[in-house]
């Protein structure tokens, strides 16, 4: 099944042109999504086939396999093919991809139904699921940067889906306006992988994985061009997964279909920035510069993400922010050097994320578009199986034993302490409480208490098959998912990681070079991991303790909260305002220096001050000559003998 692995991202393109040249023509919202959802599912099974062939093949054994189509490129000796890696790794993402990309395919049915757009979006997801297809099995830079930049682009076409509304969040914005910010901040990313490449190509004389991570595992490579490298990818993989400094437009893109925004943000293009680090693990672990940085940026969005989730009100706004914080907790696992631990959270939180955004969306289509938790609660009763598997995906997110966060949270805090600081490790922790305390007070405002909707306008009721059906399935993912990364210590000491033995060929240069670089790394006893993991638990009920104090049956509404903390909810609610000093410190300043001077001085003075006095120029010119032009025969027989005499005379004398 490995040498069809180019049927995988081949079926979401089919997929894509059928709906994209026949969606209207078809005129059938069942026939359109099956279309859609086959393509996908088809991938996945594609996938699975591959994955259990990689499965079959012993440990020592397996190995990458290279799957090559076509030469694409090809200029002198510089030539980039077409050709798709199979590993552990891209295996991995693309089972993430293809099954909860075809659980969000059905729900979207439901979803979209009546929407006067259905094929068109049904269109741009099987494209965005190609585009992110290739990202991930490339072989090269060069492919993966295809999808890079077409997950960029399809991410503006969906958030931008409804351009003709408005999105209600703390700053009211088009839809258009949100898809445009989304875009233009990524290309800003976009540009240091473009440099990054280049330098990669001058350096090593290839773009293929496995040959400049053989090369960089080699070593004799300058720290500084490692180091410039590093952080011009970092850069890119801040734009893709919202972090410092480019992690603006993750809220915004709330404005888009629900479903939408759990394909952003669980399966697809927020995670890429992950896999671009741990595919290119050898080169990041050559850099202590980088990988402390990458530390520094992932806690401090992790903790600057989930302060603000705290006071939102928009359902799917706290589960953005919420997003954004996780991704702070992948990147400060990335930068200690804990990549399985890393990836380990991306599947986990692909599977709660999906089941939290889908919920959100349940919610949201079952109050008639009403997104406000402060206009709900009490929806318990009137949603049944959407509250039961949104209180099992929040209980995951929260990291309470035994489910899946649970596993995967424990072991990034665990790396933190042993491979970064107790200080590393007390800042997860504090991101870890505020997660479970606005996720328990989301759920709470949302089904419990008093029911603060107007029953003449809105009717609750719960939604069809076609969207609760992938709600359980992901709640069940996200109730046992967490076995496949069991640590030794919950395990009496037995070595039954399969996730850290599935992952261990792709990081293992990496972490010769990390082992490598920490000679003096001290062993830590399994007591003291038992006891970092009790506290952390401990914490995380405690968030939630809290939340229940002052939410679950609604004494204290987020009004009340806000009255008494006017500061520090004023600071979190208008997100440290970072908004507002981008757009003094970049936007405004570029904003006048493009209308003030290259608009109404380089353009219109100089550009077209030349092309228009060479115009005024030519026409005085011909005016002038026009005059000799005078009908007299005699005349022009005049200038022709002085014109003849002037010729002689320069043969003569020159």
């Amino acid at each position: 099944m490995v040498e069809l692995i180019y049927l995988v991202p081949l079926l979401p393109l089919i997929g894509f042109l059928i709906i994209g040249f026949f969606g209207k023509k078809l005129n059938n919202e069942k026939l359109v999504g099956a279309i859609a959802s086959i393509a996908v599912g088809g991938a996945f099974l594609v996938a699975l086939g591959a994955f259990l062939q990689l499965t079959g093949e012993s440990s020592e054994a397996r190995t990458e396999h290279i799957v090559r189509l076509f030469t694409w490129i090809q200029a002198g000796s510089f030539h980039i093919d077409i050709a798709y890696q199979v590993d552990q790794l891209s295996i991995l993402y693309t089972l993430i991809i293809t099954g909860i990309g075809t659980l969000i395919h059905i729900y979207s049915i439901g979803y979209m139904h009546g929407d006067k757009s259905f094929p068109r979006f049904f269109a741009y997801l099987n494209l965005f699921v190609f585009m992110m297809l290739n990202l991930v099995l490339a072989n090269n830079f060069v492919l993966t940067f295809l999808g890079w930049e077409g997950v960029g682009l399809c991410s503006y076409l969906l958030i931008g889906f409804w351009y003709d509304r408005k999105f209600e969040g703390s700053h009211i914005v088009w839809t258009g306006d949100a898809a445009k910010k989304a875009f233009i901040v990524n290309r800003i990313g976009d540009f240091g992988v473009l440099i990054a490449m280049c330098l990669i190509y001058m350096r090593f004389g290839s773009l293929e994985y496995t040959t400049v991570n053989m090369a960089a595992a080699s070593g004799g490579i300058d720290a500084g061009l490692i180091t410039a490298i590093t952080l011009l990818l970092f850069l890119g993989c801040t734009g893709k997964s919202a972090q410092i400094p480019l992690g603006i437009w993750l809220p915004d893109a709330m404005a888009g279909p629900t479903p939408v925004s759990a394909l952003i943000h669980a399966a697809t293009m927020v995670t890429a920035g992950i896999f671009l680090i741990a595919r290119n693990s050898t080169l990041f672990a050559l850099s202590d510069t980088t990988m402390a940085i990458i530390t520094g940026v992932g806690i401090t969005t992790a903790l600057i993400a989930a302060t603000i989730g705290i006071v939102q009100n928009d359902i799917k706004k706290v589960l953005a922010y919420s997003t954004v914080s996780q991704l702070g907790f992948m990147f400060m696992a990335l930068g200690v050097g804990a990549y399985t631990a890393a990836v380990f959270h991306v599947m986990t939180h692909a599977f709660f994320k999906a089941l939290l955004f889908l919920g959100s969306g349940s919610v949201i289509h079952g109050m008639h578009e009403e997104q406000d938790i402060q206009k709900m609660g009490g929806l318990k009763k009137y949603m049944p199986q959407t509250y039961i598997t949104f209180l099992l995906g929040t209980i995951a997110i929260s990291g309470i034993f035994p489910f899946s966060g649970f596993f995967s949270k424990d072991e990034i805090l665990w790396n933190a302490y042993a491979n970064g600081s107790p200080i590393l490790w007390g800042a997860g922790v504090l991101a870890a409480f505020c997660t479970a305390f606005y996720m328990f007070r989301l759920l709470y405002l949302t089904f419990y208490g008093e029911e603060r909707f107007d029953h003449h306008h809105v009717h609750p009721h719960e939604s069809p098959v076609t969207m609760t059906l992938p709600l359980w399935i992901l709640a069940i993912l996200s109730v046992f998912g967490g076995l496949l990364g069991i640590p030794k210590a919950l395990s009496g000491g037995a070595d039954i990681n399969i996730l850290e033995h599935w992952l261990e060929p792709i990081f293992a240069n990496a972490n010769s070079i990390l082992a490598s670089h920490h000679t003096n790394a001290h062993h830590h006893s399994l007591a003291l991991e038992w006891g970092l993991m009790a506290a952390s638990l401990a914490i995380a009920i405690i968030g939630i303790l809290y939340a229940a104090s002052l939410y679950k049956k609604s004494s204290s509404k987020p009004a009340e909260m806000a009255a008494k903390n006017k500061g520090l909810y004023n600071i979190l609610w208008n997100k440290y305002f970072v908004d507002e000093i981008y757009h003094n410190v970049f936007v405004a300043p570029m904003y006048k220096i493009s209308l003030d001077f290259l608009w109404k001085i380089v353009d219109v003075q100089i550009i077209d001050g030349i092309v228009n006095g060479s115009a005024r120029a030519i026409a005085v010119s011909a005016e002038n000559l026009r005059k000799i032009q005078s009908g007299i025969a005699q005349n022009y027989a005049l200038m022709m003998l002085f014109g003849i005499v002037a010729i002689i005379a320069w043969m003569v004398f020159a």
